[in-house]
C-alpha cells in the first residue's frame, strides 16, 4: 500500500497508528506539559533546584508535610495555610500543622529534597508522588510509584544508605 487513494491520487488517513508511534506522542505530550500521568506529581522537568518544586515554587505537590507525621497518611494542603521555607512553599491540612511547622521546619522537611529515596539510590533524580510518602524512623521518604515504594519497602535500610550515598551527586542533576 502506498498511502495514496488509487482512485483520487491524495492521501488516506489510515484508521490505525502504529503503537510505538502513540506511545513516542503521548510521551511528547507529557514532556510539553500537554497531559499528565499523574496529577500529583510535582517537579519541573529540566530543573536543577535541590529541592522538588512545582511551577508555583509548592514544595510536596502540595501536600501538608506535618500530616505524613501526626496523622500517617499522605494529606493535601490547603493553599490559604501554607509558610515558605528554604526557598519552597508548604502548604498544610490545618493552621495546627503549620503551627508545628514553624516552630521545627527542619523536622517535617522530606528527605533528598522531596525527590524519590529509591531514584536517589540508583543515582538519579526522579520527581515523586506525594501518596507514596512514608515516615521512617522520624524521617520523611518520598517514592515515584507503588512500585518505587514497594523496592523502598523491601529494604528501607539499604535504600537510605544508598540515597544518602547517592545524593551529593544526584541533588545537582537535572529533573
Amino acid at each position: 500500500m502506498s498511502g495514496l487513494d488509487s482512485n483520487h491520487g491524495e492521501p488516506i488517513i489510515r484508521k490505525t497508528l502504529p503503537s510505538s508511534f502513540l506511545t513516542l506522542l503521548v510521551a511528547f505530550a507529557v514532556q510539553l506539559g500537554l497531559c499528565a500521568v499523574s496529577p500529583a506529581l510535582a517537579g519541573i522537568p529540566g530543573s536543577i533546584s535541590q529541592i522538588n518544586l512545582d511551577a508555583h515554587g509548592v514544595a510536596l505537590g502540595g501536600y501538608d508535610p506535618v500530616a505524613y507525621f501526626d496523622n500517617g497518611k499522605p494529606t493535601r494542603g490547603d493553599e490559604k495555610i501554607s509558610a515558605s521555607y528554604g526557598g519552597a512553599r508548604y502548604l498544610f491540612a490545618t493552621a495546627a500543622h503549620r503551627s508545628a511547622f514553624l516552630k521545627d521546619p527542619r523536622a517535617y522537611l522530606p528527605e533528598f529534597g522531596g525527590f524519590c529515596v529509591v531514584g536517589t539510590a540508583y543515582g538519579q533524580k526522579v520527581d515523586v508522588d506525594p501518596e507514596t510518602g512514608k515516615v521512617v524512623n522520624g524521617h520523611l521518604y518520598l517514592n515515584n510509584s507503588a512500585r518505587a515504594l514497594e523496592i523502598f519497602d523491601k529494604d528501607p535500610t539499604g535504600i537510605i544508605s544508598k540515597a544518602e550515598t547517592n545524593w551529593q551527586t544526584v541533588k545537582e542533576k537535572a529533573l
